[in-house]
């Protein structure tokens, strides 16, 4: 018998299901995308595989014990304060660990999910109100207008523009930035976005964290993870329950011996540039390493320079070069790919 069983306050589209066999035959009907991880979920197996997302390094096939899938969705629940029947959506990619896991948490607590294509609009083909939802930032901006439908959202797998959040922020809805990767069985701790700048993230329960020699987060989380997770992500400590996220350790620009974090840069530089950018270090004959600003735009802007002298950056972490570039190079779930977008930045001088 699996660890994980159909609860029977559980609706899906507003219908019950007697047993598993019922429910995996209109799931293949239905939701024909879900049904491969659906059927091992609730196979007798005590595990499941599922692939990472590369976020602390390449992507690869791990395994996971199905008892901490429902110990996270547990931590969810009580976090949240999402009890049985919470009418959840759910808009996500069940390729990701992300949308799997809004399967587990239904499944598992009783809830009433309505699924959806997990396309860039999720909501434009609903017009029911939900207690509980998780988007991406792309479905999130294209929403705006509609999530008020929603009491307490969840976004994640992407970095949140500075324009998103401000946008967000003027919604009467709870939303929240996740932090977590398929390791720690999706999100660890959130961010509430709100008008006082809250920089801070919250843990879940259950979580011991600390930091190596780098300043790099390490979570140790027994009930989610057979291990101690080993982040690349440079975090300080506000208490025992919260932290603050500087930036990614391999992001790191070393400039004539100054280290510079490329995202506490993007943060300055946020408010003024509307368009995708990103702050990335090229190899310099004199400074080992150089700071520079790579936009996607198909021309040039004029304006830049009046923006970066309304900006507050030091003298160190002013762009050197400043690049235009078509598209960015973008990996399967829409995240930038940093390192290969500005390998090519010889190609746009």
């Amino acid at each position: 018998m699996s660890p994980i069983q159909i609860h029977p306050d559980f609706r899906l589209q507003n219908q019950s299901f007697i047993d598993v066999t019922g429910f995996l035959e209109y799931v293949k009907n239905e939701f024909p995308e879900s049904h491969c991880f659906l059927k091992s979920l609730l196979d007798e197996s005590d595990k499941i595989f599922v692939q990472t997302s590369g976020s602390t390094g390449k992507p690869k096939q791990i395994e996971l014990q199905k008892r901490k899938l429902l110990n996270s969705a547990q931590a969810t629940a009580s976090f949240f304060d999402l009890p049985q029947k919470t009418k959840a959506l759910h808009c996500l990619s069940s390729d990701f660990i992300a949308g799997k896991m809004m399967w587990v948490r239904a499944l598992s607590l009783g809830w009433h999910l309505e699924v959806v294509a997990p396309n860039s609009n999720p909501l434009k083909d609903t017009k029911s109100h939900y207690d509980f939802g998780a988007m991406v930032p792309l479905q999130a901006q294209n929403s705006l207008d509609e999530l008020h439908r929603i009491k307490k959202l969840i976004v994640g797998g992407a970095p949140i523009s500075y324009v998103l959040e401000q946008a967000l922020i003027q919604i009467p809805v709870s939303v929240y930035q996740t932090y977590g990767m398929t390791e720690t069985i999706t999100h660890i701790a959130v961010k509430k976005l709100s008008n006082d700048s809250n920089k801070y993230y919250t843990c879940l329960p259950n979580l011991n964290l600390s930091i190596d020699k780098r300043d790099c987060l390490l979570i140790d989380a027994p009930t989610i993870a057979d291990e101690i997770v080993v982040t690349n992500d440079i975090v300080r400590f506000i208490s025992n329950t919260e932290f603050e996220w500087i930036g990614r350790y391999d992001n790191i620009i070393n400039s004539g011996g100054v280290k510079l974090f490329p995202e506490q840069i993007e943060l300055k530089l946020a408010p003024h540039i509307s368009q995708p950018f990103f702050i990335a270090g090229i190899p310099d004959e004199k400074l080992g390493s150089k700071v520079c600003l790579f936009i996607e735009s198909k021309k040039p802007l004029d304006t830049i320079g009046r923006v970066l002298s309304k900006s507050s950056l030091s003298k160190y972490e002013f762009p050197k070069e400043i690049y235009f570039i078509d598209a960015f190079i973008r990996s399967n779930n829409n995240k930038v790919n940093r390192k290969e977008t500005s390998s090519f930045w010889n190609t746009y001088k």
